[in-house]
């Protein structure tokens, strides 16, 4: 579970980097790859609290 935040929390701050690169260069592709990221791994968070809740109930 640790080890799941701790990833969470890394790939969170990679898409603030790449929309900070994105910032200071303008290049459209570090906006993409950002979203990207961001995208999957608010989906990888709302699947791992769905498993915590699920865990509950049983």
């Amino acid at each position: 579970m640790l080890l799941f935040r701790w990833l969470l929390l890394i790939l969170l701050l990679v898409a603030g980097v790449c929309f900070a690169y994105y910032a200071a260069t303008g290049q459209p592709r570090y906006k993409r790859v950002g979203w990207i990221i961001l995208k999957w791994t608010i989906l990888a968070a709302l699947g791992f609290f769905a498993v915590l809740f699920v865990e509950r109930l049983a």
